[in-house]
């Protein structure tokens, strides 16, 4: 695949705004950078920059966003906009795709395309807030456990099949993807994804059980307490001699400590989120640009301003229901069994 700035179509049919290249109107870090302005009708709403490439030398691995500034009234806004406006929001979205070589275009794998998908979720919550105040708008104040929820969600639209193939053409030809490898891909997502789910819901539970039941010097290691997480968790128990605890950074030095949870409940609720695009029907394109307009002005705008669960009942009219989750891992019938 080729095209990164594939997201382009999707952010104007559901969220009104166009992405228009703005390169050479700022300094850039390297000649791959790229710069953007989000634009609403004739106005700026934000800015972000993109830095696509893996780069082995100077970059980590993975792939993130991160704010340059949020959107706040306390700051000066830009040249030439109106009195009392607030400034705007920047961003910036650094990947680690495969690089142009031996002057052919960059040729992104579909993990690829899911990982830009990805951060562009999280760059939009970060870029459409209307919340003026500097420390909830955007990305800034939302409780952990909704953290996710505009990532994965737009993760969902890879496999939307006019998303899909309004980009996904062979990069010299314009032939369109091989119905076949469409039908594989939508596969592959479910495959073995009722043991990914068990694997989450283990890694979830022994988190919480230590930093909330485990007592050290009782006797009891945090192996032993895996032990017996794992006879709930586990189709296969695990070896006596596991140690996969002591790798576990993400709950002990990462960040996740009794927070590892909100994974598998971020995909709960963006999955529920995208249902609502089902339920209003994805061939209705009328449906789907009124829906994805309350995803915009609920989701994406309030940031932190409201709990994440006022929030996504605002968007989907109730609680959050586990269902569209089941049914996109094609384990819905195993559950109602």
């Amino acid at each position: 695949m080729h095209r990164w700035i594939l997201f382009v179509q999707v952010a104007k049919r559901l969220f009104d705004v166009d992405i228009v290249p703005a390169d050479g109107e700022v300094p850039v870090w390297h000649p791959d950078v790229r710069f953007f302005k989000v634009m609403q009708g004739a106005a700026p709403r934000a800015y972000f920059y993109l830095d696509p490439y893996s780069r082995p030398a100077e970059k980590r691995g993975g792939a993130w966003m991160a704010e340059v500034v949020g959107r706040s009234r306390l700051f000066i806004a830009a040249p030439g906009a109106a009195p009392g406006s607030p400034r705007l929001p920047v961003a910036h979205m650094v990947c680690n795709q495969s690089p142009p070589v031996d002057g052919q275009p960059s040729l992104m794998t579909f993990r690829e395309v899911e990982t830009l998908f990805h951060e562009f979720g999280h760059a939009l919550q970060h870029m459409l807030t209307t919340v003026n105040e500097g420390l909830v708008a955007g990305i800034r104040g939302v409780e952990w456990d909704a953290v996710e929820l505009p990532s994965q969600f737009m993760e969902n639209w890879c496999y939307d099949r006019p998303t899909l193939y309004s980009f996904a053409k062979h990069y010299q030809t314009g032939e369109p993807l091989p119905e076949d490898m469409f039908k594989r891909l939508k596969e592959a997502k479910t495959f073995r994804s009722g043991t990914m789910m068990l694997r989450q819901v283990h890694f979830s539970t022994i988190d919480l059980e230590l930093h909330s039941r485990f007592t050290p010097g009782s006797g009891e290691s945090v192996f032993d307490r895996d032990a017996q997480v794992a006879k709930k968790t586990q189709v296969m128990q695990p070896f006596p001699e596991d140690r996969f605890l002591c790798s576990f950074s993400h709950i002990f030095a990462g960040g996740y400590s009794a927070g590892y949870y909100s994974y598998k409940w971020a995909e709960v609720l963006s999955a529920d989120a995208f249902g609502a695009f089902e339920e209003a029907g994805l061939d209705n394109d009328d449906a789907v640009v009124t829906t994805g307009r309350r995803f915009r002005d609920t989701v994406l705008a309030l940031g932190g301003s409201k709990a994440p669960e006022k929030v996504f009942e605002m968007f989907r009219g109730r609680q959050p229901s586990t269902e569209p989750l089941l049914r996109h891992n094609g384990l819905l019938a195993a559950a109602t069994a």
